[in-house]
């Protein structure tokens, strides 16, 4: 069992919620990475997703391309993003790692030797978003061959077909976009989201996170009463932007322990 089914599996057992933090790696500044990453799992996050800056991330709103212009600014890439977990596991085996992000920086390693250069790191799983179930099968395969988790996007546009597709080759867990649109964007649609997870949970057997504009801890616990596990990530990244850097990590962990708290009421 890898490191995210064991976490969920765990949860699951308490009757608890899984809380999936996102930041972008580099930003905003590569030295505040791994102390953000520490400072996430002290205010109770149960995973990490890391995410690649990428010059061209078309799922991602304004907030996470932002934050993703600035880490490449500061000149990160995917040899950097693995370091920073490398220096993350230096100190934290327990914490599991998604790296996520677009096919190319991938594509540019090589899929063989960045599957390697993850494992070896210490990441957990990998969410491509424009790798789509049937044009990845055999990247998913090699992945899990190496104990990585392919994680999968759902969104409310998903057909029970692509459903069932993801569901034969996803594992740790999928993300369901909660609304159409990119990241941040919109009004969270609790009825409709209510009826999608059921509906994906008859083809995916793997637990459901939800993620997109969840903004503080009130949506945070109506989400987390609809799924197994919640994402947030364009909320933290403002958080960033308006909090002076010597105080990001400490900003970062009181945000997420709010969230923390409110999923455990």
């Amino acid at each position: 069992m890898s490191r995210i089914q064991s976490t969920l599996s765990a949860l699951a057992e308490k009757n608890k919620k899984g809380l999936i933090p996102f930041i972008t790696a580099g930003d905003p500044a590569p030295e505040l990475t791994v102390p953000l990453m520490h400072a996430l799992v002290a205010g109770g996050a149960d995973i990490i997703e890391l995410g690649v800056p990428f010059s061209d991330p078309m799922a991602d709103g304004p907030v996470i391309q932002r934050a993703s212009e600035r880490a490449l600014a500061n000149g990160v890439g995917m040899r950097h993003v693995l370091q920073f977990v490398r220096e993350f596991r230096g100190t934290n085996q327990t914490t599991p790692v998604v790296l996520m992000g677009y096919a190319n920086p991938i594509e540019h390693m090589g899929a063989d030797a960045f599957i390697d250069a993850a494992k070896q790191a210490g990441v957990d799983g990998v969410l491509v978003v424009d790798y789509p179930p049937e044009e990845c099968e055999e990247f998913a395969a090699r992945m899990k061959e190496n104990g990585l988790d392919p994680i999968f996007l759902l969104a409310p546009t998903s057909t029970d077909e692509r459903i069932e597709q993801v569901g034969k080759i996803a594992s740790g867990y999928v993300y369901y976009v909660s609304l159409k649109g990119v990241t941040g964007s919109g009004h969270l649609d609790l009825d409709a989201v209510a009826q999608k997870v059921p509906a994906i949970k008859k083809h995916v057997r793997v637990p459901v996170g939800v993620g997109f504009g969840i903004r503080d801890a009130a949506t945070a616990k109506a989400i987390g009463s609809l799924s197994d596990a919640v994402v947030i990530g364009s909320r933290i990244i403002q958080e960033l932007e308006n909090t002076p850097r010597e105080q990001a990590a400490e900003a970062v962990r009181v945000f997420i322990s709010g969230i923390r708290k409110a999923l455990d009421e």
